[in-house]
This record gives structure tokens, sequence and C-alpha cells, in this order.
């Protein structure tokens, strides 16, 4: 069985859209937001309790598993799915954001990127096939395609080459794939320029891939340029399949991602912000490790029904926190994912009952109004 897509509604005051996806490790709903599992892992979760707090399908990260422990042994295991006890459908990046984030330890020519690695500073080359290679081998049941993801900002000139290579190297990517039961996503580049844009959809449109990614957003720009970049891009991609917003994961970002019409996001954001002692509520982020806490003996957040919501305080959290005990991160970890979760789950009810403007505003309002934690 390969991904397939099926709309099941449509929003008629806006682009949001109710679907299911399709693939050989199960359906899943969208909108939705995919938990970051890097390497192999949802950090300081075990694969049954991302599922609890309502993950059903994931993204690890092919330049990290390349390096660490290497996609010959990912394969040997049987692939990834049997490698980190995941049964349900998994993501790869491609691992060409992770590259070109390496800056001076990268070079870029037409044949692909040489880079040095972050871990040992041994030296590596990453091409369309090598990074087709790795994630047949890691087996997948989305692959992404190898692009150029350029920083912002940046000049015209430098944008336009990386879009130029970037649907060349989908060419390349497209001929190099061979993998049953695993579908490639094109990216679509073109950092805030709306003429490149257009273009880089248009030429990936073209190739006919089974799904769409729009990457080189929230790489710095203000927000309403990125939501102006969406306005502009998503109508060129085809409404029959999904569309996948690179790297986004702020409520807000999730909320007016949805209404111009993305069906997948992913990121890191809620689980880096965990391990850093913060915490999303309805009302915004709580810095739970901050000395104001140490005496509040009320949940994260009243209205989450998590597991560290239902049986702890931001005083013990703050505590375990503070003391350097790994369950204070993983109780922080398990509310940012099941808040995130239970937002798009949120969204899709909206969607599926027309009132999902009505839905952003009153979540709006209550997420960025007066801090009142």
């Amino acid at each position: 069985m390969s991904i397939t897509f099926t709309v099941i509604k449509k929003d008629s005051s806006c682009c949001a859209r109710l679907g299911l996806l399709h693939t050989p490790h199960g359906t899943v709903e969208t909108p939705i937001f995919m938990p970051v599992g890097t390497q192999a892992t949802v950090k300081t979760m075990a694969p049954e309790e991302v599922r609890d707090v309502g993950g059903r399908l994931i993204l690890s990260n092919t330049y990290h598993l390349y390096l660490r422990p290497g996609y010959e042994l990912v394969r040997e295991a049987g692939g990834l799915h049997r490698f980190m006890n995941w049964g349900g459908p998994i993501l790869t990046d491609s691992g060409g954001f992770q590259v070109f984030s390496l800056g001076p330890l990268r070079e870029v020519a037409e044949e692909g990127v040489t880079f040095r690695s972050h871990i040992d500073g041994s030296k590596h080359f990453f091409s369309p096939e090598k990074a087709m290679e790795v994630q047949m081998a890691l087996g997948s049941d989305i692959a992404m395609a190898f692009d150029e993801c350029v920083p912002y900002p940046c000049s015209w000139d430098y944008a336009r080459e990386a879009t130029e290579r970037t649907s060349r190297w989908a060419r390349r990517c497209l001929a190099a794939h061979s993998r049953d039961g695993q579908v490639v996503f094109g990216i679509v580049q073109g950092s805030v320029f709306a003429e490149l844009r257009e273009k880089s959809a248009l030429e990936l449109v073209d190739l006919n891939f089974p799904g769409y990614a729009i990457g080189g957003l929230s790489v710095g720009e203000p927000k309403d340029i990125m939501y102006k970049m969406l306005d502009f891009t998503v109508p060129f991609l085809p409404g029959e399949k999904p569309r996948y917003l690179m790297g986004v994961g702020s409520p807000d970002c999730l909320v007016e991602g949805v209404i111009r019409g993305i069906d997948m996001f992913d990121c890191v954001l809620p689980t880096r912000m965990a391990r850093n002692g913060a915490v999303l509520t309805r009302r915004g982020k709580l810095v739970v490790r901050n000395a104001e806490y140490a005496r509040d003996f009320t949940p994260l957040d009243p209205d989450c029904d998590c597991y560290a919501c239902r049986h702890y305080t931001r005083a013990y959290i703050r505590h375990l926190i503070k003391a350097g005990e790994v369950l204070g991160i993983r109780l922080t970890t398990i509310h940012n994912l099941r808040f995130v979760l239970k937002l798009m789950e949120e969204i899709r009810e909206a969607i599926r009952h027309g009132t999902i403007l009505d839905y952003r505003d009153k979540f709006l309002k209550e997420y960025q109004g007066p801090q009142a934690q």
C-alpha cells in the first residue's frame, strides 16, 4: 500500500479542510501536528506515551540517523518502525535543513553537499540520490526530497539559485526512489519572494509528487510575511494532495496555517520549550522554572487533560527542574505535546462544524491576551 489522501470536508469561509491520510502504518486525520523524534525518539518519551497524548504520525531526521547510529544499522534492525518500536506512520525529513544550517561546515555544489559532522567533524557527502538511499533504508512512510533551504534574509539571486537547484534535485530524487510502500513529497522553496515561490510550486507540481511541503519559512522572517507567503503559495498546490508546512509549531501559527489550507505541521518547539522549563497554556507561555511558581500548587494549565496536569502542580514540577530531575522535563514534555495535539483535535472539530474562524478568534484572544497565569 502506498500513501493516499482524501479531503472529507472543506470550510466555506477559508481554506481549512479536514482530510484522511492513508499510509501502510495506519490512517491519520488532518490537519495534524507531527511530534519530532529527530534521533528515532521523541525526547524523554516512550512511543506508548507519545500515542497516549494523541501522537499519530511522527517525524524523524535523515541527517541525524545517517550520522548516528547509521542507516545500514537501522535497515538491519528491520527499519525505523521496528528499531524504535513505533507502529504508526513515520515521515523522514531529507536532512536538507540540517545540512544547510551547518553554515561554514558545508559546501554546496550541483552534485550535492559536502559537509562536516557536527558530532566529530568527519567529512560526508549528501546528494539527492544519497538522501533517497538513506530514507529507503530507514523505511519511513513518507520521505522528503532533498532541497536547498536558504536563510532569512537572503538575496533574490541566492534564493533563485537555490530554488532552481531544488527543482533539479527533486527530479533526481524521484528518479532515484524505488521503495514500494514509501512515497516522496516535494518541497517548495523561494524564500520570501512571491515569483520564486510560484516558480518552485509550478515546477514541482509538474513532477506530480503525491504530496507537497512548503519549506524555507519560519526561519526568522516575521509571522506576517510567512502568512503572506502561505496565502500566495497554497493556491498553486493541488487541492487533492496533502500540504505540509515544515518547522512550524507555535499554537498561533498552527491555527493560522490551517486556515490557509495546511494539512501537516512539525516542529521541535513544544519539546525544546519543555526541556528549558517552559510550557504552553491557553494564556500563552508559562516559564514554570521561575521563582514565582515555587509555592503555586495549581496545575500547569487548569484546562489541560494531560497526565502532568491531572497529577502534579507547578510547584512540584518546578522543584524537579531546579533539582535536575529528569521527571521534571518528562512532565513538561508530556504537557506541551498534549497541548498542541489537543489543539489540533479542537481545530479539526471546528472545521467539522464550520466554526474554524470563530475558533481562531476566540483562541487567539485568550492565547495572545494579558498573561494571567
